[in-house]
C-alpha cells in the first residue's frame, strides 16, 4: 500500500512536526521519522519503523492508505459475496441486482414479503440465491439469516434500494489487505434524478443533504471522528468479524451499533468516498421527515449499549466559554476569552515553529464550530423552548435568530447546493427538527437522557514520535 497525507495536514520545523488530521492532532518526529515519513509519501521502499509510521498516522487520520498493487480491476471477485436483505419492493431489487457484478456471489434475503412470488422472479433473472423469511424480522434479522450460508472471506450488504457503481467492490476490497481492517464503507449518494434545473426542491436538497451520505472526506470511522459510523446500506465487512452479526433487536441504527462493536473488540473501520453506491431517496417531504424522525428514535436504543457515543454536540472549555458569554449579550467577556485562548495556544505551538497567526484561526475556528454545533443541538432538542426565549425581547430573538440560522446559513455556504439560502435553511430547520423528535421519541421509550446530554473534551490530542 501507498500512503497520502490528509489535506487538512501541515508540516512545520522541516518536517518534524505534523498538525491536522480528522480529528486534530499534533504529532511530533524525529528528524529520522521526518525523512521516513517522505521517503513513503514519495512511494518509496518503507522501512519497519517507517510502515509502523504509517499506521500510526493512518490511525490518527492524518494520512490514507492509497492503491500500490494492481489497479482494483484484478481484485479476486471470489473473495466476496453481496447480501440484500428486501421485503417486497421487486422493481427496485431488480435494478440493485442488475447494477451487481454477474461474477459476484448473491443472497438475497425475502424478509417476509407480501408477494414473494415476483421477488423470487427477480432472483431466478438474476442468477441470484434466494432465502425466505415467513416472518418479517427487520433488515438486522434478514442479514443475519444470511450470514449462517456464507463461507467467503468478505460479505458486502447492500439495500435493495441501492444501486452499485461499476467496480464498487474492486475499489473496496483492497484495503482488507491490512489485516486491522474489519469493514469498509463508500459514500452512499442519491440515486441521480431528472430534469436538471427543474428538478424539485425535495430533489435538490436531498442531493445535497442525505442523511446516507457521509461526506467528502475519507479516513478512519469511530464515535470521535468526523465520520462517526457508516451505514449498512453499503458495506463491505470482514465474515470472520462479525461474530453474533447485528443485533436484531434493533430494527434503527442495527448499522451503528455493528460498526462501534467492530470498533471496541479491537478492529478498524475505513470510509471511502471516492467509491460511490447510488441510494433512492424518499419522495415525498413527509417520507423524508419520517425517515429522519425513525433515524432519531435510534439513540435511545442505541445510549443503553453505547453510553456517552451518541452526544450531538461537542464543547470544550475555551470555545464554550467564548459562546455563553457571547449568548448571554457579553461581546467583551467573549472577545477576551477568545484572545486569551489565542495567546495560551500560541505559546503552547510556538516552540514547535507553528505561527502565532495559526493558532489564532484555530481559536476562532473552533469557537464557530462550537457555536455551530449548540445552535443545531438547541433546533433538535429545544425548538420550543428556543421560540418561547426569543420572544422575551428582541435581544433575545435575535439570539436565537443567530443561534439557530447559522449553522444552515454556513453549511449552505460550504456546500453550495442548487438550493437558494432560504429554502435550503427551512429544509435544514424541518429536518433537524424531525430528529430531533425521533431523539425525544427513543429517549423517552428508553427512559434516558444521556444522547441529550453534550460530550466534554478538556485535552487536545498530542503524540510525540
Amino acid at each position: 500500500m501507498g500512503l497520502a497525507l490528509d489535506r487538512s495536514v501541515r508540516t512545520f520545523r522541516r518536517g518534524t512536526v505534523l498538525v491536522g488530521g480528522r480529528p486534530g492532532r499534533l504529532i511530533t518526529l524525529t528528524a529520522a521519522g521526518a525523512d521516513s515519513l517522505t521517503t513513503i509519501l514519495n512511494g518509496g521502499p518503507a522501512s519497519v519503523a517507517a510502515r509502523q509510521l504509517g499506521r500510526r498516522l493512518v490511525r490518527a487520520g492524518m494520512a490514507h492508505p492509497r492503491h500500490g498493487g494492481p489497479g482494483p480491476a484484478a481484485v479476486d471477485r471470489s473473495r466476496t459475496t453481496v447480501v440484500v436483505p428486501v421485503r417486497d419492493r421487486s422493481d427496485a431489487l431488480d435494478r440493485c441486482l442488475g447494477s451487481l457484478d454477474p461474477d459476484v456471489a448473491v443472497v438475497v434475503v425475502d424478509d417476509g414479503s407480501e408477494d414473494p412470488v415476483n421477488v423470487e422472479r427477480v432472483c431466478r433473472r438474476h442468477r441470484a440465491r434466494l432465502i425466505s423469511r415467513s416472518i418479517n424480522g427487520g433488515p438486522a434479522a434478514a442479514r443475519n439469516e444470511a450470514l449462517a450460508s456464507i463461507d467467503t472471506e468478505l460479505v458486502a450488504f447492500l439495500d435493495s434500494d441501492c444501486s452499485a457503481t461499476e467496480d464498487w467492490l474492486g475499489g473496496l476490497v483492497w484495503l482488507f489487505d491490512d489485516p486491522d481492517v474489519v469493514a469498509v464503507a463508500p459514500r452512499v449518494r442519491p440515486e441521480p434524478s431528472a430534469g436538471g434545473a427543474r428538478r424539485s426542491v425535495l430533489a435538490r436538497y436531498s442531493s445535497a443533504r442525505s442523511a446516507l451520505d457521509m461526506g467528502p472526506d475519507e479516513g478512519e470511522v469511530g464515535p470521535d471522528r468526523v465520520v462517526r459510523f457508516v451505514p449498512s446500506a453499503a458495506l463491505v465487512v470482514r465474515t470472520a468479524s462479525l461474530g453474533r452479526g447485528f443485533d436484531p433487536q434493533l430494527r434503527v441504527g442495527e448499522d451503528v451499533d455493528l460498526v462501534w462493536r467492530l470498533l471496541d473488540e479491537g478492529g478498524r473501520v475505513r470510509y471511502v468516498p471516492a467509491v460511490t453506491v447510488h441510494h433512492r431517496e424518499p419522495s415525498t417531504w413527509v417520507g423524508l421527515l419520517t425517515r429522519r424522525f425513525r433515524y432519531g428514535t435510534s439513540a435511545g436504543p442505541l445510549s443503553r449499549r453505547h453510553p456517552d457515543r451518541l452526544a450531538l454536540v461537542e464543547l470544550r472549555p475555551w470555545p464554550t466559554a467564548a459562546v455563553a458569554a457571547a449568548l448571554a449579550g457579553r461581546p467583551r467577556m467573549a472577545a477576551a476569552v477568545v484572545v486569551a485562548s489565542a495567546t495560551v495556544l500560541a505559546r503552547r505551538v510556538l516552540p514547535l515553529g507553528i505561527p502565532p497567526g495559526l493558532a489564532v484561526r484555530w481559536t476562532f475556528e473552533g469557537t464557530g464550530w462550537t457555536a455551530i454545533g449548540l445552535g443545531r443541538a438547541a433546533t433538535m432538542l429545544a425548538g420550543p423552548a428556543v421560540l418561547c426565549a426569543a420572544r422575551r425581547s428582541r435581544r433575545a430573538a435575535v439570539t436565537v435568530a443567530l443561534l439557530v440560522l447559522t449553522p444552515p446559513v454556513v453549511e449552505w455556504w460550504r456546500r453550495r447546493p442548487d438550493l437558494d439560502p432560504g429554502r435550503w435553511a427551512l429544509a435544514s430547520l424541518a429536518d433537524d427538527v424531525a430528529y430531533g423528535a425521533g431523539v425525544w421519541t427513543g429517549c423517552l421509550r428508553e427512559r434516558s437522557l444521556r444522547p441529550l446530554l453534550p460530550a466534554v473534551r478538556l485535552r487536545v490530542r498530542s503524540e510525540p514520535d
